[in-house]
């Protein structure tokens, strides 16, 4: 159980740093483009159309992925504030109804990012943004779509190693 707790938490490390770095990309890219909306508009009274579509793009990526990385390291909202330090059995058990409350939040979301009426893929969340372009250029919205995924994937990585490894340190 210790090297799969182990091997959860390499993965779940690995994939918090990548998306720590795709985070900061977009942020980097969604400053700029402001930064370029602000100078051109009221510089040049010309802003072009798609730095403001750019930058609302990059805020949906960096706020998902944010969320990924507030869930790992535990800063995301809780219901209820417990002390740091509990029994192990009681640890245990908080541990198992934070994780399964985001399952059943998260699952049915990215169950028809995939799926959608009828299990029909076509019909699903992605496949419908595959064929939707952005407004201001040649873009189709599955680029944007597919971080709802990349997000959901990334929680449930993260509650598996966290559950993983709460219950080796329980036995103990």
């Amino acid at each position: 159980m210790k090297s799969i707790a182990k091997a959860l938490m390499v993965a779940s490390d690995a994939v918090d740093e990548l998306l720590r770095g795709t985070a900061i990309v977009f942020l980097a890219i969604m400053v700029g483009a402001i930064c370029l909306q602000v100078l051109a508009r009221y510089g040049f009274s010309a802003p072009p159309a798609w730095t403001e579509e750019v930058a609302r793009y990059c805020m949906v990526w960096v706020g998902l992925l944010g969320a990924s990385v507030s869930y790992k390291i535990g800063f995301d909202p809780a219901l209820v504030k417990l002390p740091r330090k509990l029994s192990p059995a009681l640890n245990l058990i908080t541990s198992f109804f934070r994780g399964a409350s985001v399952f059943i939040f998260l699952a049915p979301i990215l169950w028809y990012s995939i799926f959608g009426p009828g299990m029909n893929t076509s019909r699903s969340f992605l496949m419908r943004n595959l064929n939707t372009m952005a407004e201001s250029f040649d873009m189709p919205l599955i680029f944007i779509a597919i971080t709802v995924p990349v997000f959901i994937s990334a929680i449930f990585l993260h509650g598996l190693a966290h559950m993983a490894s709460t219950l080796t340190t329980s036995k103990q």
